[in-house]
Protein backbone atom coordinates (compact mmCIF):
# COMPACT_ATOMS: atom_id res chain seq x y z
CA UNK A 1 0.00 0.00 0.00
CA UNK A 2 1.29 3.61 -0.72
CA UNK A 3 0.05 6.97 -0.21
CA UNK A 4 0.59 9.37 -2.69
CA UNK A 5 1.39 13.06 -1.13
CA UNK A 6 0.79 14.31 -4.81
CA UNK A 7 -2.42 16.32 -5.60
CA UNK A 8 -5.06 14.13 -7.62
CA UNK A 9 -4.38 16.29 -10.90
CA UNK A 10 -0.82 16.74 -10.53
CA UNK A 11 1.34 15.12 -13.23
CA UNK A 12 4.35 14.21 -10.99
CA UNK A 13 5.34 11.02 -9.98
CA UNK A 14 4.66 9.59 -6.98
CA UNK A 15 7.33 9.28 -4.06
CA UNK A 16 6.45 5.50 -3.89
CA UNK A 17 7.74 5.09 -7.18
CA UNK A 18 10.59 6.38 -6.90
CA UNK A 19 11.80 5.03 -3.71
CA UNK A 20 10.52 2.01 -5.40
CA UNK A 21 12.97 2.44 -8.71
CA UNK A 22 15.83 3.42 -6.40
CA UNK A 23 15.29 0.00 -4.48
CA UNK A 24 14.75 -1.61 -7.73
CA UNK A 25 16.82 -4.92 -7.89
CA UNK A 26 18.82 -3.76 -11.13
CA UNK A 27 19.92 -0.76 -9.07
CA UNK A 28 21.28 -3.34 -6.67
CA UNK A 29 22.92 -5.08 -9.41
CA UNK A 30 24.47 -1.85 -10.50
CA UNK A 31 25.65 -0.99 -6.99
CA UNK A 32 27.16 -3.81 -6.74
CA UNK A 33 29.16 -3.97 -10.33
CA UNK A 34 30.58 -0.55 -8.95
CA UNK A 35 31.78 -1.92 -5.27
CA UNK A 36 33.20 -4.57 -6.94
CA UNK A 37 35.07 -3.23 -9.45
CA UNK A 38 38.76 -3.12 -9.50
CA UNK A 39 40.57 -0.24 -7.68
CA UNK A 40 43.91 1.40 -9.81
CA UNK A 41 47.07 0.04 -8.48
CA UNK A 42 48.89 2.14 -5.87
CA UNK A 43 52.49 2.29 -5.99
CA UNK A 44 54.57 3.60 -2.70
CA UNK A 45 55.63 6.95 -2.91
CA UNK A 46 59.89 7.14 -2.06
CA UNK A 47 61.37 10.27 -1.47
CA UNK A 48 63.99 11.73 -4.16
CA UNK A 49 67.09 11.45 -0.77
CA UNK A 50 66.34 7.87 -0.99
CA UNK A 51 66.79 7.44 -4.49
CA UNK A 52 70.60 9.46 -4.25
CA UNK A 53 73.37 7.13 -4.31
CA UNK A 54 74.67 7.36 -0.74
CA UNK A 55 78.55 7.97 -0.78
CA UNK A 56 80.27 7.08 2.90
CA UNK A 57 80.72 9.81 4.84
CA UNK A 58 84.35 9.17 6.03
CA UNK A 59 85.02 9.62 2.09
CA UNK A 60 82.97 12.61 1.27
CA UNK A 61 85.19 14.35 4.56
CA UNK A 62 88.34 13.37 3.12
CA UNK A 63 87.59 14.62 -0.36
CA UNK A 64 88.54 17.90 0.75
CA UNK A 65 92.22 17.31 2.38
CA UNK A 66 93.17 15.38 -0.63
CA UNK A 67 92.47 17.41 -3.16
CA UNK A 68 94.30 20.22 -1.47
CA UNK A 69 97.09 17.94 -0.64
CA UNK A 70 96.98 17.16 -4.10
CA UNK A 71 97.14 20.90 -5.34
CA UNK A 72 99.67 21.58 -3.07
CA UNK A 73 102.02 18.63 -4.37
CA UNK A 74 101.42 20.10 -8.33
CA UNK A 75 101.76 23.55 -7.60
CA UNK A 76 105.31 22.79 -6.09
CA UNK A 77 106.53 19.86 -8.23
CA UNK A 78 106.21 22.96 -11.24
CA UNK A 79 107.48 25.48 -9.54
CA UNK A 80 104.67 27.90 -8.71
CA UNK A 81 105.46 27.55 -5.22
CA UNK A 82 109.00 27.88 -4.35
CA UNK A 83 110.70 25.97 -0.58
CA UNK A 84 111.63 29.09 0.60
CA UNK A 85 107.87 30.51 0.62
CA UNK A 86 106.39 26.98 1.18
CA UNK A 87 107.72 23.89 1.36
CA UNK A 88 106.23 20.70 -0.73
CA UNK A 89 103.95 18.34 1.26
CA UNK A 90 106.41 15.12 0.48
CA UNK A 91 109.00 17.60 2.04
CA UNK A 92 107.02 18.45 4.98
CA UNK A 93 106.15 15.00 5.63
CA UNK A 94 109.87 14.00 5.84
CA UNK A 95 110.82 16.87 8.13
CA UNK A 96 108.34 15.58 10.20
CA UNK A 97 108.97 12.16 10.27
CA UNK A 98 112.72 13.43 11.17
CA UNK A 99 111.42 15.36 14.60
CA UNK A 100 109.43 12.18 15.34
CA UNK A 101 112.59 10.34 14.79
CA UNK A 102 114.58 12.32 17.18
CA UNK A 103 112.27 13.16 19.52
CA UNK A 104 112.06 16.56 19.48
CA UNK A 105 108.22 16.67 18.41
CA UNK A 106 107.31 14.18 21.16
CA UNK A 107 108.63 16.46 23.68
CA UNK A 108 107.62 19.81 22.07
CA UNK A 109 104.04 18.21 22.25
CA UNK A 110 104.38 17.35 25.79
CA UNK A 111 105.34 20.65 27.34
CA UNK A 112 102.93 22.50 24.94
CA UNK A 113 100.17 20.33 26.10
CA UNK A 114 100.90 20.90 30.19
CA UNK A 115 100.71 24.44 29.36
CA UNK A 116 97.03 24.20 27.66
CA UNK A 117 96.15 21.61 30.26
CA UNK A 118 96.82 23.93 33.21
CA UNK A 119 95.54 27.19 31.64
CA UNK A 120 92.31 25.51 30.90
CA UNK A 121 91.73 24.04 34.19
CA UNK A 122 91.77 27.29 35.89
CA UNK A 123 90.28 29.10 33.46
CA UNK A 124 87.47 26.58 33.61
CA UNK A 125 87.23 26.51 37.39
CA UNK A 126 87.57 30.87 37.28
CA UNK A 127 84.89 31.09 34.38
CA UNK A 128 82.26 28.66 35.35
CA UNK A 129 82.29 29.97 39.10
CA UNK A 130 82.28 33.81 38.16
CA UNK A 131 79.09 32.74 35.78
CA UNK A 132 77.42 30.50 38.59
CA UNK A 133 77.98 34.03 41.10
CA UNK A 134 76.77 36.03 38.57
CA UNK A 135 73.66 34.14 37.12
CA UNK A 136 72.35 32.79 40.21
CA UNK A 137 72.12 35.96 42.21
CA UNK A 138 71.07 39.47 41.19
CA UNK A 139 74.07 40.48 43.66
CA UNK A 140 76.33 38.67 42.25
CA UNK A 141 75.74 40.14 38.31
CA UNK A 142 75.41 43.61 39.62
CA UNK A 143 79.20 42.96 41.50
CA UNK A 144 80.90 40.89 38.98
CA UNK A 145 79.26 41.50 35.50
CA UNK A 146 80.51 44.73 34.90
CA UNK A 147 84.17 43.91 35.19
CA UNK A 148 83.95 41.19 33.34
CA UNK A 149 82.93 42.62 30.78
CA UNK A 150 85.46 45.11 30.50
CA UNK A 151 87.70 43.29 30.93
CA UNK A 152 86.35 40.82 28.14
CA UNK A 153 87.22 43.73 25.77
CA UNK A 154 90.93 44.10 26.19
CA UNK A 155 92.74 42.14 24.04
CA UNK A 156 94.41 39.31 26.10
CA UNK A 157 97.59 39.28 23.98
CA UNK A 158 98.05 43.04 24.81
CA UNK A 159 98.77 42.35 28.28
CA UNK A 160 101.83 39.82 28.01
CA UNK A 161 104.30 42.31 28.84
CA UNK A 162 102.13 43.18 32.12
CA UNK A 163 102.11 39.42 32.84
CA UNK A 164 105.86 39.51 32.16
CA UNK A 165 106.53 41.92 34.80
CA UNK A 166 104.23 40.18 37.22
CA UNK A 167 105.21 36.43 36.72
CA UNK A 168 108.53 37.13 35.18
CA UNK A 169 109.52 34.93 32.07
CA UNK A 170 108.73 31.12 33.37
CA UNK A 171 105.82 29.05 32.46
CA UNK A 172 103.52 31.34 34.73
CA UNK A 173 103.22 33.94 32.24
CA UNK A 174 102.18 31.34 29.86
CA UNK A 175 99.37 29.92 31.35
CA UNK A 176 98.10 33.11 32.78
CA UNK A 177 97.59 34.21 29.01
CA UNK A 178 96.37 30.77 28.67
CA UNK A 179 93.94 31.56 31.30
CA UNK A 180 92.51 34.39 31.13
CA UNK A 181 91.34 33.74 26.80
CA UNK A 182 89.51 30.37 28.36
CA UNK A 183 87.80 32.74 31.08
CA UNK A 184 85.47 34.83 29.46
CA UNK A 185 84.06 32.04 26.62
CA UNK A 186 83.04 30.14 29.42
CA UNK A 187 81.85 32.83 31.56
CA UNK A 188 79.52 34.26 28.46
CA UNK A 189 78.19 31.13 27.80
CA UNK A 190 77.71 29.39 31.11
CA UNK A 191 75.85 33.00 32.24
CA UNK A 192 74.11 32.61 29.20
CA UNK A 193 72.96 29.57 29.57
CA UNK A 194 71.79 29.90 33.16
CA UNK A 195 69.54 32.88 32.22
CA UNK A 196 68.08 30.79 29.20
CA UNK A 197 66.29 28.58 31.57
CA UNK A 198 62.94 28.29 31.18
CA UNK A 199 61.21 30.30 34.15
CA UNK A 200 58.15 27.67 33.31
CA UNK A 201 60.66 25.26 35.00
CA UNK A 202 61.41 26.50 37.93
CA UNK A 203 58.12 27.24 38.91
CA UNK A 204 57.28 23.72 38.10
CA UNK A 205 60.24 22.25 40.34
CA UNK A 206 59.24 24.99 43.21
CA UNK A 207 55.30 23.54 43.03
CA UNK A 208 57.16 20.15 43.26
CA UNK A 209 59.11 20.87 46.79
CA UNK A 210 62.50 21.82 45.33
CA UNK A 211 64.21 24.03 47.42
CA UNK A 212 66.73 26.42 46.36
CA UNK A 213 69.42 24.05 45.88
CA UNK A 214 67.26 21.22 44.69
CA UNK A 215 66.52 23.82 41.11
CA UNK A 216 69.63 24.23 41.24
CA UNK A 217 70.90 20.96 40.94
CA UNK A 218 67.98 19.41 39.09
CA UNK A 219 66.81 22.03 36.80
CA UNK A 220 69.06 24.91 36.30
CA UNK A 221 72.57 23.67 35.84
CA UNK A 222 71.17 20.85 33.43
CA UNK A 223 69.36 23.84 31.70
CA UNK A 224 73.00 25.37 31.45
CA UNK A 225 74.63 22.25 30.38
CA UNK A 226 74.40 22.93 26.36
CA UNK A 227 75.78 26.08 26.97
CA UNK A 228 78.59 25.56 29.29
CA UNK A 229 79.32 22.84 26.85
CA UNK A 230 79.45 24.92 24.11
CA UNK A 231 81.59 27.32 26.08
CA UNK A 232 83.93 24.97 26.20
CA UNK A 233 84.45 24.46 22.55
CA UNK A 234 85.11 28.03 22.10
CA UNK A 235 87.57 27.97 24.88
CA UNK A 236 89.42 24.95 24.01
CA UNK A 237 89.75 26.79 20.37
CA UNK A 238 91.19 30.21 21.91
CA UNK A 239 93.54 28.20 24.42
CA UNK A 240 95.37 26.61 21.04
CA UNK A 241 95.58 30.17 20.13
CA UNK A 242 97.04 32.13 23.60
CA UNK A 243 99.28 29.14 23.24
CA UNK A 244 100.71 30.32 19.91
CA UNK A 245 100.88 33.88 21.25
CA UNK A 246 102.67 32.82 24.68
CA UNK A 247 105.53 30.33 23.05
CA UNK A 248 106.22 33.04 20.89
CA UNK A 249 107.49 35.42 24.13
CA UNK A 250 110.72 33.78 25.72
CA UNK A 251 110.39 30.27 25.12
CA UNK A 252 112.76 27.54 25.61
CA UNK A 253 110.95 24.47 24.75
CA UNK A 254 107.11 23.66 22.87
CA UNK A 255 105.98 23.62 19.49
CA UNK A 256 106.03 27.32 19.41
CA UNK A 257 109.95 27.60 20.49
CA UNK A 258 110.34 25.15 17.48
CA UNK A 259 108.58 27.93 15.28
CA UNK A 260 110.50 30.89 16.56
CA UNK A 261 113.76 28.77 15.26
CA UNK A 262 112.63 27.77 12.03
CA UNK A 263 111.22 31.74 11.62
CA UNK A 264 115.08 32.67 12.41
CA UNK A 265 116.67 29.64 9.84
CA UNK A 266 113.43 30.32 7.51
CA UNK A 267 112.62 27.00 7.98
CA UNK A 268 109.32 26.74 6.52
CA UNK A 269 109.17 23.03 6.60
CA UNK A 270 108.91 22.77 10.12
CA UNK A 271 106.84 25.72 10.83
CA UNK A 272 103.94 24.36 8.59
CA UNK A 273 104.43 20.87 10.27
CA UNK A 274 104.49 23.23 14.03
CA UNK A 275 100.97 24.27 12.69
CA UNK A 276 99.87 20.86 11.41
CA UNK A 277 100.47 19.66 15.31
CA UNK A 278 98.58 22.70 16.54
CA UNK A 279 95.75 21.77 13.87
CA UNK A 280 95.76 18.35 14.93
CA UNK A 281 95.95 18.64 18.97
CA UNK A 282 92.80 21.12 18.26
CA UNK A 283 90.59 18.80 16.08
CA UNK A 284 91.59 16.27 19.24
CA UNK A 285 90.54 18.38 21.73
CA UNK A 286 87.07 19.10 20.01
CA UNK A 287 86.58 15.35 19.34
CA UNK A 288 86.93 14.78 23.46
CA UNK A 289 84.46 17.30 24.30
CA UNK A 290 82.24 16.74 21.63
CA UNK A 291 81.72 12.79 22.35
CA UNK A 292 81.28 14.19 26.14
CA UNK A 293 78.58 16.49 25.12
CA UNK A 294 77.05 13.30 23.33
CA UNK A 295 77.12 11.34 26.65
CA UNK A 296 76.24 14.13 28.80
CA UNK A 297 73.35 15.84 26.63
CA UNK A 298 71.58 12.28 25.88
CA UNK A 299 68.78 13.59 27.23
CA UNK A 300 68.27 16.59 24.40
CA UNK A 301 67.47 15.42 21.02
CA UNK A 302 68.52 17.23 18.30
CA UNK A 303 68.57 17.62 14.51
CA UNK A 304 71.87 16.27 13.01
CA UNK A 305 71.88 16.98 9.60
CA UNK A 306 70.44 14.52 6.32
Amino acid sequence: MSISHAPPDSQEPDISDISQQVNSPQDAVGSDATTDAPSPGLEPIVPASSRRTRVPRWLRRTTGPVLLLVLWQLLSATGVLTPDVLASPGRIAQVAGDLIADGSLASAMTTSLQRVVGGLLLGTVIGTGLALVSGLFRVGEDIVDAPVQMLRTVPFVGLIPLFIIWFGIGEAPKIAIITLGVTFPLYLNVYAGIRGVDSQLIEAGESLGLSRWGLVRHVILPGALPGAMTGLRYSLGIAWLALVFAEQVNADSGIGFLMVQARDFLRTDVIVVCLIVYAFLGLLADFIVRTLERLLLQWRPTFTGR
